[in-house]
This record gives structure tokens, C-alpha cells and sequence, in this order.
């Protein structure tokens, strides 16, 4: 499981970066916490970082439950894929919000196909 861990540390480091990134977007558009709101562009940012917390919380379970019981290699080259969707996701999103649904669909497919293998590994496992 370790290849699963690394991973779901990569995750956690793209969430990390992203967090310093809406940071930094703050700064630049004068943004005050605790204000959400102000220019397109800092919105924008915020809100990709939201929307990955919120993939976060179904994509991680997931693909630990694929590594319990399907295999965790394969999981972390899944994870991988959804790491590469989720920076395309980010960038896109933060350009322009039309321009995030390439990232969206490779880390929905990631997160999909982790999500149903450790549910269908699972259910294998118990009959």
C-alpha cells in the first residue's frame, strides 16, 4: 500500500499548492480574508481550490478502498491520472471557468473508476 500513500501524499501537495496559490491571488487582487469574493479572477481561483477539496474527500477513500482490494499499484497509477486531471482542472478553471472541463473529466473518470473498483473489490471480498 505504499505506492497508495505516496500518492494520496501528492494529492495532499496539490491541495497544499493550490491553497498557497489562492493565497497569492489574494495578494494580488487585494482580496481581505474573510471575503470570498472581490475580482473574477481570485473567485476563480478559490473556487478550483474548493472544488478539489470537495473531489478530495471522495477520490482519496477511494482509492485506498482500490488498493485494499483490487491491487494498490494500479490505485496509485489511477491516483496519478487524477493528479494530472485535477492540475488541468486547476489551470483551466483558473483562466477562464469555461476552460476546466478537460481536468474535470479525466479526474471524474479517475475518481469514477477508483470509486465502483473498490466498491465491486469489496463486495467481491465479502461473498
Amino acid at each position: 500500500m505504499e505506492p497508495v500513500a505516496i500518492v494520496t501524499s501528492v494529492m495532499l501537495l496539490q491541495y497544499y499548492v493550490f491553497g498557497a496559490l489562492v493565497g497569492r491571488a489574494r495578494g494580488r487582487f487585494g482580496i481581505k480574508a474573510p471575503a470570498t469574493t472581490g475580482h473574477p479572477d481570485f473567485e476563480r481561483c478559490f473556487r478550483a481550490h474548493q472544488n478539489e477539496l470537495e473531489q478530495l474527500a471522495i477520490t482519496v477513500p477511494s482509492m485506498w478502498l482500490f488498493g485494499a482490494y483490487i491491487h494498490a499499484l494500479a490505485a496509485a497509477g489511477i491516483g496519478l491520472l487524477y493528479v494530472v486531471g485535477r492540475s488541468l482542472y486547476f489551470r483551466g478553471y483558473v483562466a477562464e471557468a469555461s476552460g476546466r472541463g478537460r481536468g474535470f473529466m479525466v479526474g471524474m473518470l479517475a475518481t469514477t473508476v477508483l470509486l465502483f473498483g473498490g466498491l465491486i473489490g469489496a463486495v467481491i471480498s465479502w461473498l
